[in-house]
């Protein structure tokens, strides 16, 4: 199972990619909400010039935010700078559109959407919105064409995971899925240090992030009752307008904790949703993910010292 990390993207995050590199993660994956984040491919641009062996690629990008011959042309530019590096995943949105007051795209539109930017990358003419295009630019302008790049989708359930079989070369999630080649999932948290409380300031600062998305997702799906303190949670976003209610939702969203999520959470919390373990939890914690079908694991650091939770992190996998 290969190590990589994942970036809530910041103007940072070119240099700590670089860092990344020298710890031995196989990948770096930045994600793409523009309404928390800086550009994704300004960003991964940068990195490719600070590298030179570990991948890259937006992880995950959302259709609706560019047409795809804007990602296509994006693609194609990052490829040149990091050729053999590039892999990228789609997905039908999450934070990326819930920040703008969107809900997930539909699948239908996803796979659409796939379609044509792989046969743009393939250099074929490609219908869409009812014109047909192509990549046309001449030598010098971009690579020639095709460009061979990875594409997975960013899935969950039964749809998602079903286009990523029959589209791409594997999968994005969030949780183990069998029978996929390649299975990246995203891992948030931190690794305690030795009797460290997992209810500290520094563990909050850095995985805070983490338990907080878990409300974040089940108020969305209708059911953050079910985590401790979720009804007292509901009640403070209620109070907020519905206009403008999904951006308190989503304040820091995998950045860390907006003042609400921080009425909820503590050690008990962090712990269980957070994913604030000790080494060696970890260390089960990842043997078990690569049997359950998990082929590359996504780590996202978080809080003011993104350094030290690479380091830990790649120390307790064994690969710095």
């Amino acid at each position: 199972m290969e190590i990589s990390c994942a970036f809530a993207t910041s103007l940072s995050t070119p240099e700590q990619i670089a860092l990344a590199e020298r710890l031995g993660y196989r990948r770096a994956w930045c994600y793409d909400s523009p309404a928390l984040y800086p550009d994704v491919w300004v960003t991964l641009a940068l990195a490719a010039e600070r590298t030179s062996r570990i991948g890259l690629g937006p992880g995950v990008l959302i259709p609706s935010l560019r047409h795809p011959m804007a990602n296509a042309s994006a693609i194609a530019t990052l490829a040149h700078l990091a050729p053999g590096r590039v892999a990228v995943a789609v997905g039908s949105g999450f934070t990326g559109r819930l920040t703008l007051g969107q809900r997930p795209l539909k699948w239908s539109f996803v796979e659409a959407y796939v379609r044509a930017l792989k046969g743009l990358l393939g250099g074929e003419e490609v219908e869409w919105e009812g014109a047909v295009m192509r990549m046309m630019q001449p030598q010098g302008f971009a690579p020639p064409r095709p460009i061979d790049v990875p594409l997975l989708i960013g899935a969950a359930g039964p749809k998602g995971l079903a286009a990523a079989r029959a589209l791409t070369d594997g999968v994005f999630t969030t949780q183990p899925v069998a029978g996929f080649n390649w299975a990246a999932q995203l891992v948030t948290g931190t690794v305690l240090e030795q009797g460290e409380d997992p209810g500290s300031e520094r563990v909050i600062a850095a995985a805070g992030h983490a338990a907080a998305v878990a409300y974040h997702g089940a108020y969305e799906r209708g059911g953050v009752e079910s985590l401790p303190g979720g009804a007292a949670w509901r009640a403070q976003i209620e109070r907020i307008p519905a206009r403008t209610r999904h951006l308190a939702i989503h304040e820091g969203h995998l950045i860390a904790p907006n003042p609400i999520d921080r009425t909820v959470l503590n050690g008990e919390v962090l712990a269980r949703y957070g994913r604030a373990l000790d080494a060696a939890t970890w260390r089960e914690r990842l043997k078990r993910w690569e049997a359950d079908g998990t082929t590359e694991i996504a780590y996202q650091p978080a809080g003011p010292d993104i350094p030290r939770e690479l380091t830990a992190f790649a120390r307790m996998a064994g690969i710095a």
